[in-house]
């Protein structure tokens, strides 16, 4: 192990046999090709260890960054692309009403049997995203399918409180 208080902690011996590691497995992945070495990595507070030597041919392993393209860098100054957002799937339910039941009750329903609900007629319909509260709406029919005419829509101040 290296003392960190040595003088000739991280000198270019050290470094010299970095480079030569990363050409070794740069040759070993390419079939002998010889291959530029990857960069070096900068020396650190605390030196690392000197690996064992791999016998040649050997298997090597290698620590990268991953690359994730210019797609991380801001379009203009001060914006980000945040178009993949767009096309995120989300869950919109509509709930008609709820009702409380005994398991009993539960086990004796069959086809025809009515559940009465806690709503009222004509009271809106709840519009939920993702189980969030997003607006209230009312019944309508186009094309002899339903669908929810919105009557009020959640202030968005509200609707960040609900998530936190």
């Amino acid at each position: 192990m290296a003392d960190p208080t040595d003088p000739k902690t991280g000198s270019e011996d050290e470094e010299i046999s970095w480079e030569d590691a990363f050409r070794e497995m740069a040759e070993a992945s390419q079939g002998g090709a010889a291959a530029a070495p990857p960069p070096t990595p900068e020396p650190t507070h605390e030196p690392a260890p000197q690996p064992a030597a791999a016998p040649r041919g050997g298997p090597t392993a290698s620590a990268t960054a991953p690359y994730f393209g210019a797609s991380q860098q801001p379009h203009e100054q001060g914006s980000v692309d945040i178009d993949f957002l767009l096309d995120l799937p989300l869950d919109v339910t509509v709930e008609v009403g709820r009702c409380k039941m005994l398991i009993n009750e539960l086990l004796q329903l069959q086809q025809g049997s009515v559940i009465q609900l806690e709503k009222m007629v004509g009271e809106p319909f709840e519009v939920y995203v993702n189980r969030k509260l997003m607006a209230f709406g009312e019944v309508v029919v186009v094309n002899e399918k339903f669908g929810i005419r919105l009557t009020d829509v959640i202030d968005p101040k509200e609707r960040i409180q609900q998530l936190g």
